[in-house]
């Protein structure tokens, strides 16, 4: 199984996460800058617009953050609000069908997690071949697992 990707291994929608950090940033240099140079504005007012402009960076930083980390232990999904470690042995299924907006981790306590950091919004190619390296680690610990647990 050479065509296994070497672990750590990251996968992140790259694209996304560069137009979203640039216009993060490009959104807080505008407001900040819109609040220097308005006449007639206050201490407070001016500190409202950096404020704003700072949250709206924290937004779409948060969204560019999503990413899913493969090692030798398992998984770490890191979805918009919230991180999730899981075992391989977890992982039952790697799924990214026709449509989907991004990759389904079906687990083995019969629920389904979204792992947002393969998508194929922007780079279909990247992120099918993405999700095939994913599954193939999954099913390469599975089996591995098996051979322990039977030997």
């Amino acid at each position: 199984m050479s065509d296994l990707p070497t672990l750590p291994v990251t996968f992140r929608p790259g694209h996304t996460r560069v137009i979203l950090l640039t216009a993060a940033v490009a959104i807080f240099l505008t407001i900040s800058a819109v609040a220097l140079f308005l006449d007639g504005l206050g201490p407070g007012e001016r500190m409202s617009f950096v404020v704003t402009g700072a949250l709206i960076f924290w937004v779409l930083a948060q969204l560019a953050r999503i990413k899913v980390v493969a090692d030798e232990s398992g998984v770490t999904v890191v979805n918009i609000v919230s991180k999730r470690r899981l075992d391989w042995a977890e992982i039952l299924q790697v799924n990214l069908r026709p449509g989907d907006p991004w990759v389904f981790l079906n687990l083995s306590d019969g629920t389904s997690l979204p792992a947002l950091g393969i998508q194929p919004g922007m780079a279909k190619r990247r992120a099918i071949a993405d999700a095939r390296a994913l599954r193939a680690l999954a099913e390469a610990h599975s089996a591995a697992r098996l051979g322990e647990d039977q030997g």
